[in-house]
């Protein structure tokens, strides 16, 4: 394990909430969208899209082990990744009264998106303050190796 291990363990961190923004700035963009992609030949509204993550190395077990005394010191902990980013295709497309809008059904319905924005902002500020957590902790690291750098003079 190197000096810079909590660093780049706190830098994926970083990097995994900064796309979950993006994505959620995607999803907000896109809250008005009935023609996102061509399906069979016919137009789709956006589907809401959504990140998610997964520990990259040693998973639960192998912790516990490390804990107990019964496994050796690999790589204990090395941040998090972003496995998938998935469309919402169990939530259905919200249908909205609309008999003059272009892409409205013969009843007068137009499918708009399954984007909800209260949720998206709720993601929005939980992935705002843990990419702050992050700031703060990859800051912290900084000046303890800093102050560690100040002792050897």
């Amino acid at each position: 394990m190197s000096i810079f291990h909590g660093m780049n363990t706190t830098a994926s961190a970083l990097t995994a909430q900064r796309l979950r923004m993006d994505v959620i700035s995607s999803n907000m963009a896109n809250v008005d969208t009935t023609r996102a992609k061509m399906v069979d030949g016919e137009w789709q509204a956006y589907r809401r899209k959504s990140v998610t993550l997964k520990p990259q190395g040693n998973n639960f077990s192998s912790f516990l082990n490390i804990a107990r005394g019964t496994s050796s010191k690999e790589s204990v902990g090395s941040g998090v990744k972003v496995s998938s980013i998935n469309e919402d295709t169990e939530t259905p497309y919200k249908l909205v009264f609309d008999p003059t809008h272009i892409d409205a059904n013969d009843e007068g319905y137009v499918e708009m998106p399954n984007v909800d924005p209260l949720r998206e902002m709720v993601d929005l500020i939980s992935a705002t303050r843990s990419y702050e957590a992050n700031v703060t902790v990859f800051n912290a690291n900084k000046s303890m190796l800093s102050k560690a750098l100040e002792i050897g003079k």
